[in-house]
């Protein structure tokens, strides 16, 4: 166990709070007959009374992130934003060198393994001690750690190559509402009418790739968009789980996320309270930059309020630009003042509700710093990162390990731990060798890195570490392989390695010009700590620097590290033929060494898996589900030199273990789960704690299994997930394994009053007591329209002591049933028989019965009335787009060709299409039976309008096509079509 003390950070903090408090706005005696300070009145009168007591001036203050005090009201600063994800991680805040302000609290699983435990309850403890912690950092400086929190992020875990997997919950909206209502409830508290903290949904909305995140649009159609995406942050706000939501950076059907009208309009009516809406970090400037939405950022930042955002999250502390912005479009009359009182009326709302009027600042006030990484939230991060632990497979009941007896950890998470860009510096760590330790009689461990020198092959001198600070530069100049010289090289998958000085034990990195060894792990934005050993044709390798953002916008062209005269490392060459040739010395080879740790233990244990700052985060996509090959050579070599071996496979998502499932004994999947993670595995491995989390998204067996382009938001045409998905997977959502066996039997159902009971009786057949998730799940066997293989509809987690038997009871309202009617815009339960299936995972029901519902039946499409041409059955090539920078979508052909294609319906002999064309030359919209290429009925002529968003009716005569039919409209390229009918 490594401890580091909060004490310094608890002191620094303390004096800065000193330093607030002594200049507090509130600290003026407060006039009596200021309405807004009594909490005996509505939260609306409070608003209203200080949003009128306020000047124009005051309220567009009050519009950036850090919104400043108003002291003749004696009004303190407010700063929104503390990230919150799984524990209090930082603030936007920097310190006096310029360094991100990290919180040091409990460390809780990643937000992917905190819902693979399946237990909303268990989630609401845990966003209780955040939000604890939370209050606890604002007690010692409110001015960097904010009570707004950005947390938790529904964003559905649609594609797991994604790079920001580990912070969403599920690929399933259901169970992602689920867990998001219960972290959220616990982070507000449980008072009515007073907040603990604010949290804030992150990141509305279809958003699921970083790579170009800013300028890529997110093509979603009505059924996708209205199922599934926007579901997955309906649950929360309707629970009043939530404060508001956060735009996220994409654009979505072609208009930004920044400027969508759901923030003012759908996303408000799904709660009663007034929500608080935020921008991303700099999301602003991007609608003049790289989204080039708008000319000015007086008319970016008038869309963005009119739009419902209500916070500017841009020039850091700095609010002058906004304020300017903002003025400059109330000059111009792009915003009248009731805009901004609405703005501010939201972002006051939540300062009401957190008691910062009230008188002592409202019943959570109270909680100070004693919370932070207290005694009893130490206890419950283990307890939850042990619910959280999937035991993928246990072929020969290989696990739990036996008590005592002799264990060899290996791998390269075996003894360490590593936190992701979310959260918070580790106040201690176990990790899974310190955790075996304390229950293995004997221990043998090896990080199973091969130890190597790089010496240049020009000069015959090895690359050397000098020292620790920014002045001890990495060069070139050894003239033995001693241990400055010697570096230990973990590959992390995708040719990336890390390279760990044997000296002083920090890692290479390149520190914008000098190459140091300077860093305790992996970190920052850039990571820049990251290399490719890249083998040439001569037997000698080349450095490859793989930090991120190497564009040359950041570093140059250069990312390739040469050798200079006096030995300095830089990257001076562009390709790998102008850069340094270096011999690649193995001095000792990782996997012998791990090998030799393994042979004559009664167990072996490899611990594999990603780096959370490398493999995969924030504005960088996966390539690959692979473990690095390195790791994989690693498990082939230790289980073939002791076949009693378990792989703890730690992970932020999903990989691609085909060849372990198939040979491995035992495999154990956990996130990087905190500083608690050792006992926790160990609780696990040596069976104190009988495993009981489930999988939350597909694992694949191959990266075939996935669409080719990440960008393919479209799950029903593309058959994403396993709610469409027909490919059988490694691992089926819903999976995990227990040390015990369960047994369901007697299925009882009951309708009554718009609900469904489901009722099954699970029995533990086993000799341990265990807990089982049971799933209900549903198949509508008829439709219109094509329905999920099966979607979950409820699901429990429940402890069954040995031998005994528990009645789950799940429920489900026929309502929940309906899906998205594209025909008629509307949501619709139609007539059909439902398939109920109960059981342990998605590919594993046990219990089966039907469910006859009645309802309606959606009529042919009568295509003689107005119909949008957004709402469509199939699609291809075309996009959807803006159909104004306000409002509507549109569908638009990027190529002669594209098509969208309405089934089942009725026609006339009359085209009638509002159409956009913005280049030159006319454009067609052709209609045709059957097929795109079918039999043509007529084509109508697109003129030029000369703007994609100014639109022209046209007009065709067709051909008489009797009856019902499936019609294509066939466009040409850069054709927009808003909507038509054939009358």
């Amino acid at each position: 166990m490594r401890n580091r003390h909060l004490r310094r950070a608890v002191a620094v903090a303390a004096v800065a709070l000193v330093t607030l408090a002594g200049a507090s706005a509130a600290a003026r005696a407060a006039d009596p007959a200021e309405d807004f300070r009594d909490p005996r009145l509505p939260l609306a009168a409070r608003i209203d009374d200080l949003v009128g007591r306020l000047t124009l001036d005051e309220k567009v203050s009050l519009l950036h992130q850090y919104q400043p005090a108003i002291p003749r009201l004696g009004i303190d600063f407010f700063k929104t934003g503390t990230e919150a994800l799984h524990g209090v991680a930082w603030s936007t805040d920097v310190d006096a060198n310029g360094a991100v302000v990290t919180a040091q609290g409990t460390a809780f699983p990643q937000a992917v393994g905190l819902a693979s435990t399946w237990d909303p309850a268990l989630l609401r403890r845990v966003g209780a001690a955040v939000g604890d912690e939370a209050r606890g950092y604002h007690a010692l400086n409110p001015r960097v750690w904010g009570l707004n929190l950005w947390a938790p992020v529904v964003n559905l875990l649609r594609d797991p190559r994604w790079g920001r997997n580990e912070e969403g919950y599920s690929e399933d909206p259901l169970l992602t509402g689920a867990i998001s209502t219960a972290y959220g409830k616990g982070l507000q508290g449980d008072d009515p009418d007073h907040l603990k903290t604010a949290p804030t949904l992150k990141h509305y909305a279809a958003y699921n790739n970083e790579t170009r995140r800013d300028v890529t649009s997110s093509n979603v159609p009505q059924r996708v968009l209205n199922e599934y995406d926007r579901q997955a942050f309906r649950p929360a706000l309707a629970a009043d789980a939530a404060t508001g939501v956060m735009a996220s950076y994409n654009l979505i059907n072609g208009r930004p996320a920044t400027v969508d009208p759901d923030l003012s309009g759908l996303v408000r009516g799904w709660t009663d309270r007034p929500l608080f809406n935020v921008s991303d970090a700099w999301a602003p400037t991007n609608l003049t930059g790289s989204q080039r939405y708008f000319a000015t950022q007086a008319e970016a930042d008038a869309a963005l309020l009119k739009a419902g955002l209500d916070s500017f999250t841009v020039n850091d502390a700095n609010g002058a630009p906004t304020v300017a912005a903002v003025n400059e479009a109330l000059a111009r009359g792009l915003l009248t003042e009731a805009d901004v009182d609405t703005a501010v009326g939201h972002a006051l709302s939540i300062r009401f509700r957190l008691g910062e009027f009230d008188p002592g600042g409202g019943p959570h006030a109270g909680i100070g710093p004693e919370t932070i990484d207290s005694p009893a939230h130490r206890a419950l991060a283990r307890e939850t990162a042990g619910q959280a632990m999937v035991l993928l497979k246990n072929s020969g009941s290989a696990l739990p390990l036996a008590p005592g007896g002799r264990v060899a950890v290996v791998g390269p998470l075996a003894d360490t731990l590593y936190t992701d860009w979310y959260g918070g510096k580790l106040p201690y760590e176990v990790t899974a060798l310190d955790g075996i330790r304390e229950r293995a009689a004997s221990v043998t461990s090896s990080e199973g890195a091969d130890r190597i020198a790089l010496k240049d092959v020009s000069t015959g001198r090895y690359v050397t570490a000098t020292g620790t600070t920014d002045a001890d530069r990495v060069t070139a100049t050894g003239e033995t392989a001693g241990p400055a010289a010697q570096f230990d090289a973990v590959d992390w998958g995708q040719g990336v390695a890390t390279l760990r000085s044997v000296a002083n034990g920090r890692y290479l990195g390149y520190n914008w010009g000098p190459f140091l060894t300077r860093d305790e792990q992996p970190n920052g934005w850039f990571v820049q700590q990251q290399f490719k050993l890249e083998a040439q044709a001569d037997g000698s390798y080349v450095l490859h620097y793989a930090g991120y953002e190497t564009q040359e916008s950041w570093f140059g062209a250069n990312t390739y590290v040469t050798v200079g005269a006096d030995g300095a490392l830089t990257l001076g060459s562009a390709t790998a033929d102008g850069a340094a040739h270096f011999a690649r010395e193995v001095l000792s080879s990782g996997v012998d060494q791990a090998v030799a740790a393994v042979r004559g233990a009664d167990s072996a244990v490899v611990v594999v898996g990603s780096n959370p700052f490398i493999n995969g985060r924030e504005a960088h996509d996966r390539t690959t589900m692979a473990l690095g090959e390195g790791q994989q050579a690693l498990v082939k070599a230790v289980l073939a030199a002791n076949p009693r071996t378990t792989v703890v496979l730690q992970t932020s998502y999903p990989d691609t273990i085909t060849w372990e499932q198939q040979h491995v004994p035992a495999i154990l999947w956990t996130t990087h789960a905190g500083a608690e993670t050792g006992h926790a595995l160990a609780d696990v491995l040596f069976g104190a704690r009988n495993p009981g989390g489930r999988l939350t998204q597909t694992w694949y067996r191959s990266d075939d299994q996935l669409p080719a382009d990440l960008l393919d938001y479209d799950i029903i045409a593309s058959g994403q997930t396993y709610l469409y998905g027909t490919k059988t997977p490694l691992y089926a959502f819903g999976h995990g394994l227990s040390y015990t066996k369960f047994r369901y039997s007697g299925l009882r159902t009951r309708a009554e009053r718009g609900t469904v009971t489901v009722s099954v009786d699970v029995t533990n057949t086993g000799a341990r007591s265990g807990d089982e998730v049971v799933q209900l799940y549903t198949h509508q066997r008829t439709s219109r329209d094509l329905m999920p293989v099966k979607q979950l509809r409820a699901f429990q987690r429940v402890n069954v002591p040995a031998g005994r038997t528990r009645t789950v009871t799940l429920r489900l309202k026929i309502a929940d049933l309906a899906h998205w009617d594209v025909t008629r815009g509307r949501w619709v339960v139609e007539a059909s028989t439902h398939d109920l299936m109960v059981g342990a995972s998605s590919a594993d029901i046990r219990l089966r019965g039907t469910l006859r519902v009645p309802g309606e039946t959606i009529p042919a499409r009568d295509l003689t009335r107005t119909t949008r041409a957004e709402s469509f059955d199939a699609y291809a090539g075309a996009r959807l787009v803006d159909e104004s920078k306000a409002s509507g979508t549109a569908v638009g052909a990027a190529r002669a060709g594209d098509w969208i294609a309405f089934k089942d319906s009725r026609l006339g002999t009359a085209l009638t299409a509002r159409v956009a064309k913005a280049t030159a030359g006319a454009g067609t919209v052709e209609v045709r039976l059957g097929s795109p290429t079918g039999r043509l009925l007529g084509s109508a002529a697109v003129p030029s309008t000369g703007d994609e968003y100014a639109y022209a009716t046209t007009t065709a005569r067709l051909s008489r096509a009797a009856g019902r039919h499936d019609v294509y409209l066939v466009l040409s390229e850069g054709v927009r079509l808003s909507s038509f009918s054939i009358g």
